[in-house]
């Protein structure tokens, strides 16, 4: 069975950084695309980064030249460093891996507050 779990979430101020992970499991996670999501209060899901299993990223225009989406296929391990936050940035963040056409999974969340 597939499992994301994501940690790193905080509360931080305006400006500061923050890396959030995301380890999985049971499946081949080299060969799969991955992404980190986030859900703000009465928002809707949205798509923060993207990398997919050949290294090629995608960021929302929000977070351009803020954020950085990497992966370490040997660890089976999600990153997505957080640099500048902004008040914002304040969601949960999901981890989200696309395992076949049909079919992802999703991470339990973890939450990042910026304070002003």
């Amino acid at each position: 069975q597939v499992q994301l779990v994501e940690s790193g979430g905080g509360l931080v101020h305006t400006g500061d950084s923050l890396r959030l992970s995301c380890a999985v499991s049971g499946t081949r996670f080299g060969t799969k695309d991955v992404a980190w999501y986030r859900q703000a209060p009465g928002k809707q899901r949205e798509l923060v980064a993207a990398i997919t299993s050949r290294g090629t990223t995608n960021y929302a225009d929000s977070v351009k030249g803020r954020f950085t989406i990497s992966r370490y296929n040997a660890k089976n391990l999600l990153n997505l460093q957080m640099n500048i936050l902004k008040p914002e940035d304040t969601a949960v963040y999901y981890c989200y891996l696309k395992i076949s056409f049909l079919f992802d999974s999703w991470g339990q969340g973890t939450q990042v507050t910026v304070s002003s």
